[in-house]
């Protein structure tokens, strides 16, 4: 381990974890869903998912990369097979969040039938989680393999950054669960990554760093909302 090595892996670590964060995000909304008993061991298994595709992808790089390789080309665009791995995920998350955006600003059923009905079972929330994972896989693999050349740091950075995702992605479901202003937040920018995705399949590019300091400057003005509301609310007490 050279100073080079350690450095690499500490920046990718935290690059994975940054990039990461969305699927964290979109596990803990699925997993709101799931009944009380069944959201821990589904949230840890979604997240293992996650580890295991990564890995499998990081070790059969060179089929990874071949499928940067156009497949085939309609009008100006040329589609290879990311493309359309992160067309159809951008599609679905767009799909997702909107119907998840329009289930939470509804309101929950109110009947006690309505209300079984709107608990998903594990095995769909599983699927969800899987497809989505797929599509983050694929990108975090080949950052990683931009930013790393040996095997052995970019494994070690994806299971450091899946560690840190397992640690703390309770908390962040619970304070999502918590605060519904944050969960309706938290549902825009994964319709933004949607967005970004269903972009990046038909061609373009749209930067991460855009996407991300959306997410911080927003966090950061509903957080002091929040601290502001809590704050008059003592006050009057």
């Amino acid at each position: 381990m050279s100073f080079d090595a350690i450095i690499a892996l500490f920046t990718l670590t935290a690059m994975e974890t940054v990039l990461g964060i969305d699927n964290i995000v979109f596990i803990s909304i699925l997993v709101a869903r799931v009944s009380e008993e069944n959201r821990d061991k589904v949230r840890q298994l979604g997240i293992s998912l996650a580890l295991i595709l990564r890995l499998g992808l990081l070790f059969s790089i060179s089929w990874v990369m071949g499928l940067t390789q156009p497949i085939f080309s309609l009008a100006s665009y040329e589609f290879s097979g990311r493309s359309l791995i992160l067309l159809a995920g951008g599609l679905f998350l767009i799909g997702k969040s909107t119907f998840e955006i329009h289930h939470k600003v509804e309101g929950e059923p109110e009947s006690e039938i309505a209300q079984k009905e709107a608990k998903a079972s594990a095995i769909s929330i599983l699927l969800q989680i899987l497809v989505l994972d797929i599509v983050f896989s694929l990108d975090s693999v080949i950052t990683a393999v931009g930013m790393a050349s040996q095997i052995g740091i970019m494994v070690a950075a994806m299971v450091i950054s899946m560690i840190i995702m397992l640690i703390s992605a309770k908390g962040i479901g619970d304070f999502v669960d918590r605060h519904p202003t944050i969960k309706i937040l938290a549902l825009s920018f994964l319709l933004l990554i949607g967005v970004m995705l269903t972009v990046e399949g038909m061609g373009g590019h749209v930067s991460k760093g855009y996407i991300y300091f959306a997410m911080a400057f927003s966090l950061t003005v509903e957080l002091l909302n929040m601290r502001f509301r809590a704050k008059r609310l003592s006050s009057r007490n």
